[in-house]
């Protein structure tokens, strides 16, 4: 289920606002982020395990321990999180039907940017308790 990793040679493209945060908390040390993965938990559905309104956690595998990753999704930052050893995780709560690449972005400045990336495929949830009933 995960993409191809996408690189681009300008900060431009993750956003100012985002490059400035993870830049002035980024370790002095190379980081590569290197994959990214989601979570259905106990979602369930026909076409698809994500639903609006549910709740599912991202993880981002990285090379470095210490500086931020940044989470995307259709390109737009969703939150920030430290990594845990070689994985930060993010809750995301999708509010839109259709298709999301999932996207991280690990600070690097000794080399070009890396967007491990996974699309999924997002329905309308209906929460019901620990889990999520998903329809098309």
């Amino acid at each position: 289920m995960m993409g191809t990793i996408i690189r681009t040679t300008t900060a431009a493209a993750v956003g100012c606002a985002a490059f400035a945060t993870v830049a002035a908390l980024a370790a002095p040390a190379g980081a590569t982020a290197t994959r990214v993965g989601i979570d259905p938990g106990i979602s369930f559905g026909s076409a698809t395990n994500y639903g609006t309104g549910c709740s599912y956690d991202l993880d981002g595998r990285v090379d470095d321990p210490v500086t931020p990753v940044v989470f995307y999704d259709n390109s737009v930052p969703i939150g920030i999180a430290k990594p845990s050893g070689a994985v930060a995780q993010l809750r995301w709560t999708p509010t839109t039907v259709g298709l999301h690449r999932i996207q991280i972005w690990q600070y690097h400045p000794d080399s070009e940017d890396v967007f491990p990336y996974v699309d999924i495929f997002v329905g309308v949830g209906l929460p019901s308790g620990s889990g999520c009933a998903v329809m098309n």
